[in-house]
C-alpha cells in the first residue's frame, strides 16, 4: 500500500493531485485543517492536510481488489473531518510512511510541510494496460462536482472576507476598524487596508503601533485618491454644466463659483437654467444674476438651447443649471443628456451631497457615468462628520474630484477638495467627548 500526504488550499486541489499521483482508485484516509505562515500568529493561511493511500497492486498498474474507491474520491470532504477510512492496514501504512518522512526531513515542522506533488506523474500513476476507461457520464459527474466545490469555496471566501482577520483582536486594529467603519468606508476596503498595514509591519519587522498604522493608512488612501491638478474650472472651458439629484445645492454652488470667476478671475459670465420644475428655482438664480450683474437665459427644452447660447455668445464662461430630478431613473438622465450637447470646450460637474447614503450615490453616479461626466463636486460638508463615501466613489468610478462646499455663504463656503485634509478627517478620532 502506498500512502501520500498533501498540504493544499482546497479539496479540489487535493483531488486533482491524488488522482494524478495515486490513480483513480486511491482512498482518502484522513483530512485535517492546519495553519501556516503569518506574523505573530496573525494572518496565517488556512491549509488542508490530506492523507491518501492506494493499494500497491493498483498503484503498480493492477486492478485494486475489493470495492473501487472512485466514489470516495468524488465525494466532497469537509476540512475538519477525521478518519474517513479506519482499516488497520491503512493506519499501519500511514504510520510507517510518516516515520519515513520524519527521518528524511527532520528539520521541517508539521505546519510548514510543503505540497507533495512530483514534477511529473510517477510510473505507478500510469493507467493499467488492460484497464477500462471511465465512462463519459462518470467524468461529467466528477467535473460537475468539482465545479460545485469550487463555487462553494468562492462563496465561503466571500463570506469570510467580510469578517475581520485575527489581528482585529489587537486594540490598535480594533480602534482603526471602528474609525473607518464609522466613516462609512466599505467594509471590504477596510479589511484590505488593515491587512496591508499588517503586511507592511511584517515586512519591516516592526510592531503595529497606532502611529505606524495611521501612517500606512494615510499612504494607502492617498494612493487610492490620486490627487490631481486642475480640480477647478479650466481656463479654456466655455460651458460648465452642473447636474445631480434634487436638493444637493446645485444653484447655490453655481452662484459661489460664478462669483469666484467674476471677482477673482475677471471673466465675463452668463447663466442658463433649465430648472423649470422647482418652484422659484428661476427666481433664485435670477437673484444671483442680478447681484453679480450677469445675464440669464431660461430654456424649457433642448430646442431652446441654441438660442440661449447665441444670446450669451459674448460671455467667456456659461454656467448651466439643470433641473434636479430623480436621477436614479435612467430615463431622466437620458433626457438631460440632450441638454449637455454643446459646441466648444465644456465640463460636466456631478453635484452630490455628503449627507446622501452611499448606496444612493452609487446608483446616481452609475446612471450619469454612461454619459459625459468629468468631475464630481461634494456639498453639505458642514452637515455631516462622515466622509468615507468620497473614498468609495473614487474607488468604484475613478472620478476626478473638484470642489467641496461647506455652507450656504456665497461665495465663501466652497474650496477645491484637498485629499490630504480629507484623509485627516477620516482618520481622526471622532468618538471622544
Amino acid at each position: 500500500m502506498r500512502v501520500k500526504r498533501y498540504v493544499v488550499d482546497s479539496m479540489p486541489d487535493a483531488l486533482q493531485k491524488i488522482r494524478t499521483d495515486l490513480g483513480k482508485d486511491a482512498v482518502i484516509i484522513n483530512t485535517k485543517e492546519i495553519r501556516s505562515g503569518g506574523f505573530l500568529g496573525m494572518f496565517s493561511k488556512k491549509k488542508i492536510e490530506v492523507i491518501a493511500a492506494t493499494d500497491s497492486a493498483a498503484g503498480s498498474g493492477q486492478p485494486a481488489s475489493g470495492k473501487s474507491a472512485t466514489a470516495t474520491l468524488a465525494k466532497p470532504v469537509a476540512p475538519a473531518a477525521t478518519s474517513l477510512v479506519n482499516s488497520p492496514a491503512a493506519a499501519t501504512a500511514y504510520g510507517m510512511q510518516r516515520d519515513r518522512e520524519r527521518e528524511a526531513q527532520p528539520a521541517l515542522s508539521f505546519p510548514e510541510v510543503p505540497d507533495v506533488l512530483p514534477p511529473s506523474p510517477p510510473p505507478q500513476a500510469a493507467a493499467p494496460a488492460g484497464a477500462q476507461p471511465a465512462s463519459v457520464s462518470g467524468r461529467a459527474k466528477e467535473d460537475t462536482l468539482l465545479e460545485e466545490i469550487k463555487q462553494m469555496k468562492e462563496m465561503m471566501q466571500k463570506l469570510s472576507s467580510q469578517r475581520m482577520p485575527e489581528a482585529a483582536q489587537d486594540p490598535v486594529f480594533m480602534e482603526l476598524e471602528r474609525r473607518l467603519l464609522d466613516q462609512e468606508i466599505d467594509s471590504q476596503m477596510v479589511q484590505e487596508l488593515l491587512a496591508r498595514v499588517a503586511e507592511e509591519a511584517e515586512a519591516e519587522d516592526v510592531p503595529v503601533t497606532e502611529e505606524f498604522a495611521l501612517q500606512s493608512l494615510r499612504a494607502q488612501l492617498l494612493t487610492l485618491l490620486q490627487p490631481q491638478d486642475g480640480k477647478g474650472i479650466a481656463s479654456d472651458t466655455r460651458i460648465a454644466h452642473f447636474v445631480g439629484p434634487t436638493g444637493v445645492g446645485k444653484t447655490t454652488t453655481i452662484a459661489k463659483l460664478a462669483a469666484e470667476q467674476v471677482l477673482k478671475h475677471r471673466r465675463k459670465v452668463g447663466f442658463i437654467t433649465s430648472d423649470t420644475y422647482r418652484i422659484a428655482a428661476v427666481e433664485q438664480l435670477k437673484t444671483y444674476a442680478t447681484i453679480l450683474n450677469v445675464p440669464l437665459e431660461v430654456v424649457f427644452s433642448p430646442l431652446d438651447l441654441n438660442k440661449a447660447l447665441e444670446n450669451l455668445k459674448d460671455c467667456d464662461l456659461i454656467f448651466m443649471d439643470t433641473a434636479g430630478r430623480n436621477f436614479r431613473n435612467e430615463m431622466y438622465v437620458s433626457e438631460l443628456n440632450a441638454l449637455l450637447q454643446s459646441e466648444g470646450k465644456s465640463e460636466t460637474f456631478l453635484v452630490l451631497s455628503l449627507t446622501t447614503k452611499y448606496k444612493d450615490m452609487k446608483a446616481i453616479t452609475y446612471n450619469f457615468s454612461k454619459f459625459k461626466l468629468d468631475k464630481v463636486l461634494f456639498t453639505k460638508k458642514d452637515e455631516t462628520d462622515s466622509y468615507g463615501a468620497v473614498v468609495n466613489l473614487i474607488r468604484d468610478f475613478g472620478l476626478q474630484t473638484s470642489y467641496i462646499a461647506n455652507g450656504q455663504s456665497v461665495p465663501d463656503d466652497i474650496e477645491e477638495l484637498n485629499e490630504g485634509q480629507l484623509i485627516d478627517w477620516i482618520l481622526e478620532d471622532n468618538n471622544h467627548e
